[in-house]
């Protein structure tokens, strides 16, 4: 009997927790264009912006590539994103919300560096490249404009 509720009660969850699929759109990681529009917030419920002083924004699409990214961050030390003028979003929009509230964010609490958070479906599909979501982006910026982007295979190439 306890294998039958669990079953419906885990059936239900998932049930709930679907989702549209969302329509593909032009994304906006392109050279020439601007990502002064681009705020997000962070772990911690905080609102930023990508500001004139950033010089990369480093995109992790997938779940093992935020976790790459997280684990290399956190060796950093609490400041290094902010020294090298780096922001890091984490998309986890693909989460169902109760696995993204009860486990995921908690978890991201942890890291003492700032980890912006990609939480809606219609954002990621903004940002998002179909052809590299398993990558880690990497954008670098002038003046909010992007100037290149880059797709790396491994937290490797990320280091140089």
């Amino acid at each position: 009997m306890k294998k039958l509720v669990l079953a419906l009660l885990t059936a239900l969850l998932f049930i709930g927790c679907g989702s549209q699929p969302v329509k593909a759109t032009e994304t906006k990681l392109v050279v020439d264009k601007n990502l002064s529009d681009l705020s997000l917030k962070d772990q911690n419920g905080n609102l930023h912006s990508i500001d004139k002083d950033t010089k990369k924004v480093v995109f992790a699409f997938s779940k093992d590539v935020g976790h790459s990214c997280n684990e290399f961050f956190a060796t950093k030390g609490e400041s290094y994103l902010k020294d090298n003028k780096i922001q890091f979003v984490a998309d986890l929009s693909k989460a169902p919300s109760i696995i993204r509230s009860m486990f995921i964010l908690p978890g991201l609490k942890d890291f003492k560096h700032i980890v912006l958070i990609i939480d809606d479906e219609k954002v990621s599909a903004n940002y998002k490249p179909a052809k590299h979501a398993d990558k880690i982006v990497v954008v670098n910026l002038n003046n909010q404009k992007i100037t290149s982007i880059k797709y790396l295979d491994s937290i490797e190439d990320l280091k140089n």
